[in-house]
């Protein structure tokens, strides 16, 4: 199975793109941000323009939802009373 660049779901601030070249290199996505900053910096916006184009172009991730069923086991607890002398220290 090979390896697809996608935008990040987990790990996303504007648009995951980001995030996503991070995941697809296996590096930290803050690493790839601050790159990023730099780069923009320097080369006078033009990687701003790069980012609108990847951000196009590159697919989202498939949202992994989860499903979270309540059972009779997983009832909250009850709380129980307290008198009013105990809460004195507060």
């Amino acid at each position: 199975m090979t390896k697809k660049m996608m935008k990040s779901q987990n790990n996303r601030v504007l648009t995951g793109t980001l995030a996503g070249i991070a995941e697809y290199f296996g590096i930290d996505a803050t690493t790839v941000r601050i790159i990023y900053v730099f780069t923009s910096i320097f080369l006078v916006g033009a990687p701003i323009l790069l980012y609108i184009l990847l951000a196009i172009l590159v697919p989202s991730a498939e949202r992994q939802t989860r499903v979270y069923q309540q059972t009779q086991a997983d009832q909250p607890k009850q709380a129980e009373p307290v008198a009013d002398g105990t809460w004195s220290d507060f």
